[in-house]
């Protein structure tokens, strides 16, 4: 029988979970690799032996924010009626994220806490996480829905458009118990606008489309 893992999966997920509890209760300058050790009752081989650093727990952080929504939105069930179940992918996949996880939204969405070259390092969980969406969105094509656009296109508006939303509910701008109707009308309005009048481009929407969500 092999020896045991000293660190697992459970150890890294509960750092994770630390780091992410002190990044939103005293900002990035409170989080230490002996602070999230102590949090969990381990020591700091522990977070070296799994991240290597201080910086590679933030890039497990921003890895982890786009693991999320990318399962969560591969998890929502589809009807017949693609425009309204992007418009719902939206609220309960992107709306809840940012309210449930507010630190990983700036991480890893945001990317303001961070470096270009930490952010560069969970660019690939950002492009599969995106893929996702674009998936979603090629329905709209698939149906005549999406007019002129292209679906990398498409996906980086409604994506800009989410990410806006999250960022003034955060700041508490919203309304108070009229967040959920305001995402709902904002991201209904844009869908029903993909099929309004425009030209298509040429622009291959993998490499020019999504790079301002991916870089």
């Amino acid at each position: 029988m092999g020896r045991p893992k000293e660190h697992d999966e459970r150890t890294a997920a509960a750092l994770l979970d630390a780091a992410e509890r002190i990044v939103l209760a005293d900002g990035l300058a409170g989080l230490s690799v002996r602070g999230v050790a102590d949090e969990v009752g381990t020591t700091t081989r522990a977070v070296y032996s799994l991240f290597g650093s201080k910086d590679g727990l933030l890039v497990a952080l921003g890895t982890r924010a786009f693991e999320l929504l990318g399962d969560a939105i591969n998890a929502v069930a589809t009807t017949d009626d693609p425009a309204g179940d992007l418009v719902e992918a939206g609220i309960a996949v992107f709306r809840r994220f940012a309210i449930e996880h507010p630190t990983l939204f700036r991480i890893g969405v945001q990317r303001t806490l961070l470096s270009p070259d930490l952010a560069g390092q969970f660019r690939a969980a950002a492009r599969i996480a995106f893929a996702g969406l674009e998936a979603r969105m090629s329905r709209l094509e698939n149906a005549g829905l999406l007019g002129p656009r292209t679906v990398g296109d498409a996906a980086c508006e409604f994506h800009a458009l989410c990410e806006g939303l999250a960022a003034v509910e955060l700041r508490g701008m919203m309304p108070a118990a009229e967040e959920a109707r305001i995402w709902r009308d904002a991201l209904a309005a844009l869908v029903a606008g993909f099929a309004a009048s425009g030209s298509r481009s040429g622009r291959n929407p993998t490499t020019e489309s999504t790079a301002g969500v991916l870089r």
